[in-house]
């Protein structure tokens, strides 16, 4: 299973304006600065239209756009190329921060938008799951973040007590 057309499917629903913007965040995001991980779906974080004069954003239209294009529902997720794709909304300032910093990569000549690494560590700090926190020490182990960006990150999003939390509990040896 191939990403690259989970990819150039994101692209052309871009282009034909089903949605605004998309980035790749979760574990298939942290892989562009990570190790690979064992990940069982891709995590699309995007723009979403409303109808006009309703202010509720409705999922309906991608599903519509992607079952049209032979994709199928399984569970909360929709089939691209094989791989499972979860549509999120961008439901906190931290998330439409991540979606307009995105960056373009390159996947196999087609070009992703995907968070950085700091806004994905960010990410994983503020939803603190154990699988998260993990994640976190391997952006710090890999040395794939920019501490001074980071910091300006945690900074504007509250998040400094939860990374001083972080530290003593992860990244120090003082109890």
């Amino acid at each position: 299973m191939a990403i690259k057309e989970v990819i150039q499917t994101l692209n052309q629903m871009q282009a034909d304006a089903v949605i605004e913007r998309y980035a790749i965040g979760g574990a298939v995001g942290a892989t562009f600065y990570l190790e690979p991980v064992a990940t069982l779906d891709v995590n699309i974080f995007a723009g979403f239209r409303s109808a006009p004069g309703n202010l509720i954003v409705s999922l309906q239209p991608i599903f519509d756009y992607l079952k049209a294009r032979g994709c199928k529902m399984e569970g909360e997720h929709i089939a691209i190329g094989g791989w499972p794709v979860q549509f999120l909304p961008v439901g906190n300032p931290l998330l439409e921060e991540a979606l307009r910093d995105s960056v373009s990569r390159d996947v196999d000549g087609t070009p992703a938008r995907v968070f950085t690494a700091e806004h994905l560590a960010a990410i994983a700090l503020q939803t603190g799951r154990a699988k998260d926190k993990a994640r976190l020490l391997q952006f710090i182990d890999a040395g794939a973040l920019d501490a001074a960006r980071f910091q300006a990150i945690l900074d504007r999003h509250g998040l400094l007590d939860s990374w001083r939390k972080f530290e003593r509990q992860f990244l120090s040896d003082i109890p």
